[in-house]
């Protein structure tokens, strides 16, 4: 396999994972429904930069590691889960409490751009899955002969491209539509459906034994 046929494969692959539903899309679509469009970009980012982290960490053996190291997954898998949690159930208190909707946000009135961002790179890093599938899956696209963590990074930046052409298209299809998901209905089902989604990628990984 030559270079420009790992890449392709690759991202045929990455682009089928980045428009599967899961945790970073409702991050994703959460901050652009309650938010705006800049904080939801400052989240995407976030999470862009995690899985390109997880990448490089795959590429040079770190997320090898983890998958080896029984000591060191649990401790990854627990203080994950447990940030999944913490997010998931004050999202859902903010969507229950009762009031308007802005002063049960949890998020800040004024978000700034590094709260969202790292709000995005914390949930991608403390998620030892990613890392499992970069270490599963990279490794079978680095071609012969090849520098492991220049391709590997390589890698990783084309699948944050997919991610970010993804997300990019939900937050300006939530800006669009803004007049409907501003109500406060709306708002408040987003907050618990993300809540719960985060609840339940939390319970799942604190309750994996791997």
């Amino acid at each position: 396999m030559d270079l420009t046929h790992a890449v392709l494969s690759f991202a045929l692959l990455g682009a089928l994972l980045t428009i599967t539903p899961g945790l970073d899309t409702a991050l994703v679509l959460r901050s652009a429904v309650t938010m705006g469009r800049g904080p939801a970009f400052a989240t995407a980012l976030g999470v862009g930069a995690g899985a390109l982290i997880w990448g490089a960490a795959a590429a040079v053996g770190v997320s090898a590691l983890l998958t080896a190291s029984t000591v060191a997954y649990t401790v990854l898998r627990v203080a994950g889960a447990a940030y999944m949690i913490f997010l998931g159930v004050r999202m859902i208190r903010a969507a229950v409490r009762p009031g308007p909707v802005e002063a049960a946000d949890t998020a800040p009135a004024a978000p700034t751009w590094w709260s969202t961002f790292g709000r995005g790179l914390l949930t991608n890093l403390l998620n030892p899955k990613v890392g499992a599938f970069y270490v599963a899956v990279l490794p079978q696209f680095l071609p012969p002969d090849s520098s492991p963590l220049g391709v590997g990074l390589l890698l990783a930046l084309v699948h944050d491209l997919e991610g970010l052409v993804w997300f990019a298209l939900i937050i300006f299809g939530a800006q669009a539509a803004r007049g409907v998901l501003a109500r406060r209905a709306v708002r408040r089902s987003v907050d618990a459906g993300t809540g719960a989604v985060l609840l339940g990628f939390g319970l799942r990984l604190g309750l994996a034994s791997r």
